[in-house]
C-alpha cells in the first residue's frame, strides 16, 4: 500500500490552533520549527526560561482544562513575531510578541477571555530552544488517518482529525498498523524518521477543535473498544531534509 502525508502541522503557542504547512525543514533530534514554541504559564506557576525544564501540560493553557480556547484561531508570523488571535471571523487581538507590551497584551487578553477558568493573569513563556511538548522528547507526532476513521465507524460519530493535534497526518495504511513502527525508521521523502513510543490521548481529545465542545469522550472510547488509551506515535527526526504535503511515508526495511 502506497503512504502519502496529507497534512503537516505545527502549534506555535501550546493550547492554540495550528498552523498547516506546505513543507517543513527538518533536523536531527528537533521539533518542526516553532512548534508548540511559546506556552502560557497558568497564574501562579513559576518557569526559569533560562534554564528550561519539561514540565507536565497541567502548569499550562491548555484544552485539556481550558477547552475555550478552541473558540480562538490563531496565526503567528515567523518574520514579525505578529500573534493574530481571531473569533469567528472577527480578529480580536494582534499583538507583538517580541515585545514586552505585545506579550502583556496577550495575557491580559486571556485573563479576561478565560475569567470562568482561571483566576489571574497567565504569562507567557518562551526559552531559547525549548518546546513545550506534552512528551519530554523533541519529537513529531503522527497521526494515522484510518485509526481515527475506525474510531469515528465504532463510536459512530464524527470525528475531527485535529482533535488529536498531530504534525503528520497521513494514509494508505491500515488502522492501527503504525503501533507495529516502534523502534523502526520510517522515511518521510528522503528524511529518516525512529518511531519511539505510541501516543496516549488525554481529555484534550475530548473537545470539537470547531465548536470548542466537548462532545466526545476519546480515552474511554478507545479504551472501551481497543483496551487502550492511544492513537497516532511519536518519531525523532534522525536526517537532515524538507518534507512536504504529499511526500510518500515509507517503512524501512
Amino acid at each position: 500500500m502506497t503512504m502519502n502525508v496529507t497534512g503537516i502541522y505545527r502549534y506555535p503557542v501550546k493550547g492554540f490552533s495550528g498552523e498547516r504547512l506546505p513543507e517543513a525543514d527538518l533536523q536531527p533530534g528537533q521539533t518542526l520549527r516553532g512548534d508548540r514554541m511559546f506556552a502560557l504559564g497558568r497564574p501562579g506557576v513559576v518557569f526559569d526560561v533560562k534554564h528550561p525544564t519539561w514540565m507536565p501540560k497541567t502548569n499550562f493553557l491548555a484544552l485539556v482544562r481550558d477547552a475555550r480556547l478552541a473558540e480562538l484561531d490563531t496565526c503567528y508570523g515567523d518574520a514579525t513575531g505578529l500573534l493574530s488571535v481571531h473569533k469567528d471571523g472577527e480578529e480580536m487581538l494582534s499583538a507583538d510578541l517580541s515585545r514586552t507590551d505585545g506579550r502583556r497584551e496577550l495575557e491580559e487578553f486571556l485573563a479576561h477571555f478565560l475569567a470562568e477558568e482561571i483566576s489571574g493573569h497567565p504569562t507567557l513563556l518562551r526559552a531559547e530552544g525549548h518546546s513545550f511538548s506534552d512528551l519530554d522528547a523533541k519529537v513529531l507526532s503522527l497521526i494515522n488517518l484510518e485509526s481515527v476513521q475506525a474510531l469515528a465507524a465504532q463510536t459512530r460519530t464524527a470525528t475531527h482529525p485535529l482533535r488529536f493535534r498531530g504534525n503528520i497526518y497521513f494514509d494508505g495504511v491500515p488502522p492501527w498498523s503504525e503501533f507495529d513502527w516502534i523502534d523502526r525508521e520510517i522515511t518521510i521523502g528522503n528524511v529518516c524518521l525512529k518511531v519511539v513510543k505510541r501516543t496516549r490521548r488525554c481529555a484534550a481529545t475530548n473537545v470539537n477543535p470547531e465548536t470548542a465542545l466537548r462532545d466526545m469522550n476519546i480515552p474511554a472510547s478507545l479504551q472501551r473498544h481497543w483496551g487502550h488509551a492511544e492513537l497516532g506515535v511519536y518519531a525523532r527526526v534522525m536526517g537532515t531534509g524538507t518534507i512536504r504535503a504529499g511526500d510518500q511515508l515509507q517503512l524501512k526495511d
